[in-house]
This record gives structure tokens, sequence and C-alpha cells, in this order.
């Protein structure tokens, strides 16, 4: 598909205050701390059942009488995969930009910083299955293309299955990988299947909301309806029944956010009223060492 010229336009600026912010918070050192041999000598420490005994530092051992080995810095090459919500409920939006248009700038985003620590990053696109899935690679004009994709890919479905892309991103099976699912997280019967993939990967979940989808406001009768089914129901935003649906809300989110302490799943929830980049790159500037 042909990229209009908004969309690179707002590739171009997405790129530009992206190195920006990058290059003034310092994240892209990509080495890191493994066990084993490497490049660059680390520290000397206690030697541990299971450590290599071709590092042990005999001089060290017979100063300290205790075994001591030598721990290296090794080069890492890790794999981002970000894979985005793009159902009919990801276009909704009760500000300047659908909540789709959030989720692609902050996928954009981890694309860039990605492939400025040197990993190499894949890209799946998801509704009720996986719609798009590019493989990972390196480089800028690999992260271009998954730009684009993001911007310019025509779901197929409407609704929204948890489960079968987790089922699916679970098959992949790459070791050494950066899940970071984008999406609403508005379903359920997910909570086996989000198990299997934080048993296999280090898992990220970033739930991008609206404002109302927290605390729903008191705006008198409304008609509302479901962007997957075409349902629509009549609700009166008044007292009663707006008290019973911020309960209904709170305790979904609660219950979202207890699945994720369970399975030490890192999460961030970015809301529609608020700008995302300096709490995005924060975030991940505290929880990453590339």
């Amino acid at each position: 598909m042909q990229v209009s010229p908004r969309v690179l336009k707002t590739i171009k600026q997405i790129e530009i205050t992206t190195r920006r912010m990058l290059n003034g918070s310092l994240v892209g050192d990509s080495r890191s701390a493994l066990k084993g041999s490497g490049f660059e000598f680390d520290q000397i420490r206690e030697y541990q059942q299971g450590d290599d005994v071709r590092f042990i530092d005999w001089r060290a051992t017979a100063r300290a009488d205790k075994f001591l080995v030598k721990q290296y810095i090794e080069e890492r090459n890790r794999t981002v995969l970000i894979a985005v919500d793009c159902s009919a409920s990801s276009f909704y939006g009760s500000s300047e930009l659908s909540r789709y248009e959030r989720m692609a700038q902050v996928a954009s985003v981890l694309a860039l910083a990605a492939d400025y620590g040197k990993d190499q990053t894949a890209l799946m696109l998801f509704t009720d299955e996986v719609e798009l899935f590019i493989p990972a690679g390196k480089g800028q004009s690999h992260v271009r293309v998954l730009i684009e994709a993001l911007f310019t890919h025509s779901p197929r479905s409407r609704k929204t299955r948890l489960s079968a892309v987790f089922k699916r991103a679970a098959q992949l099976k790459r070791a050494d990988t950066i899940l970071i699912i984008i999406s609403d997280f508005i379903d359920e019967g997910y909570d086996r299947e989000i198990a299997v993939l934080a048993h296999r990967y280090d898992v990220v979940a970033i739930q991008c909301c609206e404002a109302c989808e927290k605390v729903f406001p008191s705006c008198g009768f409304v008609t509302m309806c479901d962007s997957e089914t075409g349902q629509e129901v009549c609700f009166d935003a008044r007292r009663g029944q707006r008290a019973a649906l911020n309960a209904f809300l709170c305790e979904r989110d609660d219950k979202m956010q207890r699945l994720f302490r369970k399975l030490h799943i890192d999460s961030l929830q970015l809301s529609s009223d608020e700008e995302f980049w300096y709490t995005l790159i924060t975030f991940f500037r505290r929880r990453m060492s590339y």
C-alpha cells in the first residue's frame, strides 16, 4: 500500500522526536552482564554451582581460600516483538487521535528505541487473529517498514480475541525475546495463554485507555454502541447505573493489574488525555539496560 503524505509526515515527526529524546536520555547501551565468556572483563565473584570451571581465577582463589571466577560483559542482541491490537475498539477516541493512532505512535517509538539499542525488532498486528507478522530485523530501513505497516494496515476483522493471539505468539519460541503487548486489554479468558507467554518471554503490557473507560462521566441518557459487534444500548449515566458501571470498570482494571503482578509482567497505562513520550521513555529506561 502506498504511504500517504500525511502518514509520511507523521512518521518523520515521530522519528525526530524519538531520536531527540533517546539521545538525551542515554538509552542505548547495548551491553548486558551475562554469565560466561565475553568480550570485556566485568568482575571476580564467588564460584556458584554450574559455573564453567575454565573461568576460575586460581590466583585469586589461592589468596581468598575459596573458589572465585571471572565474569565478563557479553554482547547481546535481543529480539523485541511488538504486538499491537488493531481491532475495532482500538479506533475509538475521545481526543484528537484515535486509540489506534496513539498505539501506533507508541509502537513506533519502541521500534526506534530498539533499533537505537541495536536489538532486532518484529511486529505483530492482531484482532481475533494475527493479521500481519513482520519477522525480526535490524536497521533503519527495517524499522521504517514496521512503522509504515502500523499506519497503513487495514484490519480484516473487527473483533478481539487475546487468547488466540497469545497462543500464536507463544509458538514463535524465540529465546531472549521481549514481547511488548499494546492493547486496551478489554477481553476475557486469556489468563492461561498470557501465563504461558510470561513463562517463555519477558512480557511488557502497555494498556492504552480512554479517560471515560476508568471513570464514566455524568452525562445523562446516552446511547452506546459496541464497535466490535454493533450492538446498541441506552444508558442512564446519572446516578445508580453510572455508579454500578464505574464499580465494574474499577474491578476490571484491578483484576487485570492483579494478573500482571501475579505473572511478574511489567505494565504501563497510557491515557488519551496525557502526552505519552516522556512517560514511555522513562518507563523503559527504568526497566531496561540495553
